[in-house]
């Protein structure tokens, strides 16, 4: 892994690009800083890019409108920093966004460095909205994290439903990678399944960095579950189907959001068929705005939306929309306009927050793949108690 000294160029190109994709040729009185880390480099750079994107095209639109904010014409800019999803380094670069002297911050992407960057920005007094889906994230009594996404409580509980209830799974094997998203996801599938009435028969682990899994597959094969949850990247997912077709497993590999990707179907090759995975949303034609957003996004980026990117775009005007509200970037004036947010945004035409900074509105989509690409299953939406 490159130390942070090492990549300190790459970190000032990336925030210098930030900030000069969200702005506009002119003049403000006031610039708003806003933080956003995630992995920019490395094999989940894809993930990083996809919601770095997002976050550009709302900044942009943002400053074309010449929001009021302060008594004067803001001008938003973003500071980008990469983490490369290590812990560790997710520490350091929050606190370099600390010192920055950003308004908010939009990120992490990983819960794995969401969790830790998050006492870093609490204990500046920073209002943080992130990716992450574990529900830790939001569950440390901090009054000041917000999510972009339906948390891994909501999600898992779909899925898990899915499996023994549409699959009709009795025996589930679960495999998870051990780091916050993949085991917290993957233990609340576990509760779901068993709430439903399945039977966990194994449980697995693995590494993110991981490619050979025939040892945890082969002694799942001999436990003959009848579907087989992975908790995890498409990094490892891929591969893994891979290896469940030459051990002619015909058991269902099912897994979550960070598998439903272009890089799982490329990694997976002629196996991928027959694979579901679950998706925190509903399918971008049929968010609220999710056309004008795809038709956006294409035409700056030359390139179509991935999976987080519209969730980034309004985790962006969230934040954005509560400052102008309070009329203010200082975080005691609009945190809790943020907390009391209610507005139509392109994923949804419900986006408000519970007193957790978890996202009121559920909504969860489940895909499979047919003939090498993404299909729709099914959507499950409901409203958090």
């Amino acid at each position: 892994m490159q130390s942070i000294t090492s990549f300190k160029l790459a970190l000032v190109s990336t925030a210098v690009f930030g900030a000069l994709a969200a702005s506009p040729a002119f003049a403000a009185d006031k610039v708003i800083k806003l933080g956003f880390s995630a992995p920019l480099t490395g094999p989940q750079a894809h993930y990083g890019e996809d919601m770095r994107n997002g976050l550009v095209l709302a900044l942009e639109e943002a400053n074309a409108q010449k929001i009021e904010i302060d008594g004067a014409t803001a001008r938003f800019e973003l500071v980008a920093k990469d983490d490369q999803a290590d812990p560790r380094t997710a520490v350091q670069v929050a606190q370099q966004i600390v010192d920055d002297g950003v308004d908010g911050v939009l990120g992490h992407f990983n819960s794995g460095t969401t969790i830790p960057a998050s006492r870093v920005y609490n204990d500046a007094g920073i209002p943080q909205i992130a990716m992450a889906t574990s529900p830790e994230y939001t569950q440390q009594g901090y009054d000041n994290t917000f999510r972009m996404m339906t948390s891994d409580t909501q999600q898992g509980a779909a899925v898990g439903q899915f499996i023994v209830k549409d699959l009709a799974a009795k025996k589930v094997a679960l495999i998870d990678d051990r780091t916050a998203y993949g085991q917290g996801l993957t233990d609340q599938v576990a509760r779901a399944v068993e709430k439903a009435g399945g039977q966990i028969v194994a449980r697995e682990y693995t590494t993110d960095k991981a490619n050979d899994f025939t040892s945890i597959l082969t002694n799942i094969k001999s436990k003959a579950p009848d579907a087989i949850f992975f908790g995890g990247l498409d990094a490892q997912s891929g591969p893994m189907k891979r290896q469940m077709q030459t051990l002619d497993i015909k058991a269902p590999l099912v897994s979550g959001e960070m598998t439903r990707s272009d890089t799982f179907l490329r990694l997976a090759g002629n196996a991928a068929n027959g694979t579901y995975a679950s998706l925190a949303g509903v399918p971008l034609s049929t968010m609220a705005a999710g056309e004008k957003f795809a038709k956006d996004y294409q035409a700056r980026f030359k390139t179509e939306p991935g999976v987080y990117a519209p969730y980034a775009y309004d985790g962006a005007w969230n934040m954005i929309t509560a400052m102008k509200e309070a009329g203010s970037s200082k975080a005691e004036d609009y945190l809790p306009k943020l907390a009391a947010l209610k507005r139509n945004g392109a994923t949804s035409s419900n986006i408000a927050y519970d007193q957790n900074g978890d996202l009121k509105e559920i909504a969860v989509t489940i895909y499979e793949v047919k003939d090498g690409k993404w299909t729709m299953v099914k959507t499950m939406v409901s409203q958090a108690n």
